[in-house]
C-alpha cells in the first residue's frame, strides 16, 4: 500500500499468527465451512478496523507485512469458499469482474438536483422565499449549513443492517445504474457501519478524484500510450462506470457523504447533526462545512471558501446552503425537481478569448433555429471548446458577431458554453453581419418568428415551418425518444439515429421496437456506416485502408445488433411520466411531464382527457401548468398525424400508471384540492405542499372535478365557482382538523 507505512505496529512478531484468527494459523485447505465462515467474520471486521486508522486517522497499529497476510489469508479462504464471500468483504477493495451491463436501480427517494445562484443577491432571493413560504418575519432566525460544492459525480449508498448492499449512480433523479462492484473499491465508502445505524440508510455523497491522482493517472496513460483525461470530473465519472472494479480500484478515488435518502430512522434531527453521525459511521464529511445564522455569514463562507478553492487539491464549483433543520426542511419540500430549503451558490463563469471560425445552423426537434459558434479549440475549466451558443439572431446582432471575429466564451460547470462579449478592435478587414436563413437549411420549408397571438410581441426563435416533412425535426425528436430524460435506450445514439433514418428504417418512434424484425439489414446497414466512419479517419490520418479479417468483423457487428436490439426490448416498459416527455411535446419537459402523470396517473385517463371538449380546462386546473403550456398539448393532439403516430406506439410499449400516494388514513388521498383566499396559520404554498404530500392533487382553479375547496378570507371567484360547480367548501380550521396528525 502507498503512503505512510504501518511500521508503527505495536504488536510483536510472535504474535503474527493471532492475526489469522480465532481457527489460528491453521491451513486453509484444512479448514472447514463452519471454521471458514467464522473466520471470514473476524478478517472483515479486523481489516475494516486497520483501514480505519490508516486512512481515516493516519495512525496504523500494524505493519504492512502483517496486514497484506491478513488480506491474502482473506482471499484465499473466498476462494476455497465462494458461497461464503461477505457483502462486507475487503477483497472487494480491488475489485471483481462483473456483468457487461450496468443494472437499472429505481431510488425509493429521488436523487433531486439543486437550483443555483449566481449572484449575492440570488442567495438573498433564496432566504426571503424560504421567510414567505412559511410565513416567518424578518428577525425570526433561520440556521443554515454551508459547505463546498463537490465536482464530482453523486452516488447514493444503501447500508442495511450497518452493511453496504448496494451502491447506484444518480442518473436521471428517478433512476440510476447499480454501480456496487466499483463503489466497494474505494477507501472512503465503509463496506460495514461504525456504532449503531439504522436498519436501512441510504448515505449519498459525491465520489470524486484528487488533483493529485488525477495527474498521476494521467502521466499513467501516458506511458501506456493512451489517451489522457480533460479533468478530474470526467475521471471519476468514467471510472465508476467501469466494467471491470479492479480498474476503478486503480484510480484512487475519494467520496464525500453530505445527504441522505431512504432510512428507516433519522439519527439526528438537523443537517449538521446528520453529518456527525455520518462521521461517526465511518464516513469522510468535509472539513470545511459551516453552520451559518445570517446572511453575511452565508456570504462570508463563500468568499472564504473561493479563496481557498485553488489550495484545496480537488474541484469545487460553488457552495451549498441547507436549512439546518429537519422539520424545516419537510415543511419547504420540494419544486419541480429541487427542494425549497437549500441551493448551490455557484462560483463565477470561467472566460477564455478564442476565433468564431463559423456560425452554422441547428435545427431542433420543435423546428427552432439554433446558431452555434463553431470556434478555434479552447480550453475552458479544464476543458476543450469547440463550440458555445449564440442563442438566437437577437443575441447576434446585440453581440454584433460576425465569421473570423475574436470572441469572450464563458463555461459554468455543465452549462453550454456561451460567447459572452465580441472583440470589435480585433476584427478582420471585411467581416460581414450575419444574416439568420429565412429557409430551412435542412428541407428548403419558409422559417419564421411566430408572433404571439395575445401580446402581438414576435417570438424571439426562428422556426421552420415544415413540421414532419423535416429531416433535421424528425432526427431530433427521435433523439430525444431515446434520450435519458425519456426512453433511455442505452448504447442507440445520434449516430444510429441519423444512419437508420437515411436507410429509411427509423421515420417515427414505433419503429425503434421493430428494428428486432430486420437484425441481418439493421448489420449491415450499421456496418457501411461503421466502415464508411473508419475510411474517413484514416483518410484523415493519411494512412491506408487495410482490410479486416472477414470473421472477426462480422461476429463484431453481430455482438453490436444483439446488444442494440436487446436495449431497445429492456425499454418497452416505461412510466407514464417518461413516456409523455419522450414524445416532445412543444414547452412539456420532465417538470411538466410528472405534473401531467401525477394528474392523470394512466395512459389512457391522459388520452381521453386531451381529446374530450374540455382538454383545456382539465389541463389549465393543474397548478404549474400555464396557458402556454396547456395550449402546446391541446395543439399536439390536435394533430391527426401525432394521434396516429402515439397509436403505433402504443401497439409495441406498456406504458406504466403512476399510482396515487398510498397514504395511511389520509383523507384526501387522490382528491383534487383548491386552495383560495388567506391562509393564517400556514402560507397558502404551504398547504399546497402539505396536501400534495398526503396524495392529494392540487388545482389552481375550481371545476367540477375539483373535490375539495379551502376558502380563507378574501376568498374570491374560486368560491363563486365553487358553489356554482357543487363542490365542498370548508374553511382553515376544517381543514388542518382533517390532517391532524398526518
Amino acid at each position: 500500500m502507498s503512503g505512510i507505512s504501518r511500521s508503527g505496529s505495536k504488536a510483536k512478531k510472535a504474535d503474527a499468527p493471532d492475526l489469522f484468527g480465532p481457527s489460528g494459523a491453521k491451513p486453509v485447505e484444512k479448514l472447514s465451512e463452519a471454521e471458514a465462515k467464522k473466520e471470514l467474520d473476524f478478517l472483515a471486521s479486523e481489516i475494516a478496523e486497520h483501514d480505519r486508522r490508516y486512512h481515516g486517522e493516519d495512525a496504523p497499529t500494524i505493519s504492512d507485512a502483517d496486514y497484506d497476510a491478513l488480506r491474502k489469508r482473506n482471499i484465499a479462504i473466498e476462494e476455497r469458499f465462494p458461497k461464503l464471500v461477505r457483502a462486507d468483504s475487503p477483497s472487494h477493495r480491488v475489485g471483481a469482474m462483473v456483468s457487461d451491463k450496468f443494472k437499472k436501480v429505481v431510488h425509493r427517494i429521488p436523487m433531486l438536483s439543486l437550483d443555483n445562484a449566481f449572484a449575492n443577491e440570488d442567495v438573498e432571493e433564496f432566504v426571503a422565499r424560504i421567510r414567505r413560504f412559511l410565513g416567518l418575519k424578518d428577525d425570526q432566525e433561520i440556521v443554515f449549513t454551508a459547505e463546498p460544492k463537490i465536482d464530482g459525480l453523486s452516488a447514493s449508498l444503501r447500508y442495511e443492517k450497518g452493511v453496504f448492499v448496494q451502491g447506484a449512480t444518480r442518473g436521471d433523479g428517478a433512476e440510476g445504474e447499480d454501480i456496487t462492484a466499483n463503489l466497494r473499491t474505494i477507501k472512503d465508502i465503509p463496506l460495514r457501519l461504525h456504532g449503531k445505524a439504522p436498519d436501512v440508510l441510504e448515505v449519498r455523497g459525491e465520489v470524486y478524484m484528487t488533483h493529485a491522482n488525477f495527474a498521476a493517472l494521467n502521466k499513467r496513460q501516458e506511458k501506456d500510450g493512451k489517451p489522457t483525461y480533460a479533468n478530474p470530473r470526467n475521471s471519476a465519472a468514467g471510472s465508476v462506470r467501469q466494467l471491470d472494479p479492479s480498474i476503478t480500484a486503480s484510480r484512487d478515488l475519494n467520496f464525500f457523504a453530505y445527504t441522505w435518502g431512504d432510512a428507516s430512522k433519522l439519527p439526528a434531527d438537523t443537517q449538521w447533526g446528520m453529518l456527525e453521525a455520518f462521521k461517526a459511521f465511518g464516513f469522510k464529511v468535509n472539513p470545511l462545512v459551516r453552520r451559518c445564522e445570517t446572511m453575511k455569514q452565508l456570504l462570508k463562507f463563500y468568499d472564504d471558501t473561493g479563496s481557498k478553492r485553488a489550495k484545496l487539491g480537488y474541484d469545487i464549483d460553488g457552495v451549498v446552503y441547507k436549512v439546518d433543520d429537519l422539520k424545516l426542511q419537510q415543511r419547504l419540500g420540494f419544486v419541480s425537481r429541487s427542494p425549497r430549503w437549500a441551493i448551490a451558490h455557484k462560483f463565477a463563469a470561467e472566460q477564455a478569448e478564442t476565433i468564431l471560425e463559423k456560425i452554422d445552423i441547428q435545427v431542433g426537434r420543435t423546428g427552432k433555429l439554433t446558431p452555434v459558434a463553431r470556434l478555434r479549440p479552447i480550453t475552458v475549466g479544464g476543458v476543450v471548446v469547440e463550440n458555445a451558443t449564440l442563442h438566437n439572431e437577437d443575441e447576434i446582432a446585440r453581440l454584433d458577431a460576425r465569421e473570423g471575429d475574436t470572441v469572450i466564451i464563458q463555461r459554468a460547470g455543465d452549462v453550454i458554453p456561451q460567447v459572452v462579449r465580441v472583440l470589435t478592435e480585433k476584427r478582420p478587414r471585411g467581416a460581414k453581419p450575419y444574416q439568420m436563413p429565412r429557409k430551412c437549411p435542412i428541407c428548403g420549408s419558409h422559417a419564421v418568428r411566430e408572433v404571439d397571438e395575445k401580446t402581438g410581441k414576435e417570438d424571439v426563435d426562428r422556426r421552420c415551418t415544415g413540421g414532419l416533412i423535416c429531416d433535421a425535426q424528425a432526427v431530433e425528436r427521435l433523439k430525444h425518444f431515446v434520450g435519458r430524460d425519456a426512453f433511455d435506450i442505452e448504447g442507440f445514439g445520434g449516430t444510429y439515429i441519423e444512419t437508420l433514418h437515411d436507410a429509411g428504417m427509423l421515420k417515427e418512434p414505433a419503429d425503434i421496437f421493430l428494428l428486432a424484425k430486420h437484425p441481418a439489414k439493421l448489420g449491415k446497414v450499421l456496418a457501411e456506416k461503421r466502415a464508411e466512419q473508419s475510411a474517413e479517419r484514416r483518410a484523415k490520418e493519411g494512412k491506408a485502408a487495410t482490410e479486416t479479417k472477414s470473421k472477426k468483423k462480422d461476429e463484431g457487428e453481430g455482438k453490436l445488433v444483439e446488444n442494440l436490439i436487446a436495449s431497445i426490448e429492456a425499454r418497452r416498459k416505461i412510466g407514464l411520466d417518461r413516456f409523455i416527455n419522450a414524445l416532445g411535446i412543444r414547452h412539456v419537459g420532465e417538470t411538466n411531464a410528472r405534473l401531467l402523470a401525477r394528474t392523470f396517473h394512466s395512459i389512457d385517463a391522459f388520452i381521453e382527457a386531451m381529446e374530450s371538449g374540455d382538454a383545456l380546462e382539465q389541463l389549465n386546473a393543474i397548478g404549474g401548468i400555464g396557458d402556454v403550456v396547456a395550449e402546446a398539448i391541446k395543439d399536439f393532439f390536435d394533430e391527426p398525424h401525432n394521434r396516429k403516430l402515439l397509436g403505433h406506439l402504443l401497439k409495441e410499449v406498456e406504458v406504466q400508471d403512476v399510482a396515487a400516494p398510498k397514504i395511511k388514513g389520509s383523507p384526501v388521498a387522490g382528491k383534487t384540492v383548491v386552495f383560495t383566499g388567506s391562509l393564517e396559520k400556514m402560507t397558502r404554498q404551504e398547504a399546497k405542499v402539505k396536501a400534495e404530500s398526503l396524495g392529494a392533487k392540487t388545482a389552481g382553479s375550481v371545476s367540477k372535478k375539483t373535490d375539495l375547496v379551502v376558502a380563507g378570507p378574501g376568498a374570491g371567484s374560486k368560491l363563486t365557482d365553487a358553489q356554482k360547480f357543487g363542490v365542498k367548501v370548508i374553511d382553515e380550521d376544517a381543514w388542518l382538523a382533517m390532517i391532524e396528525g398526518l
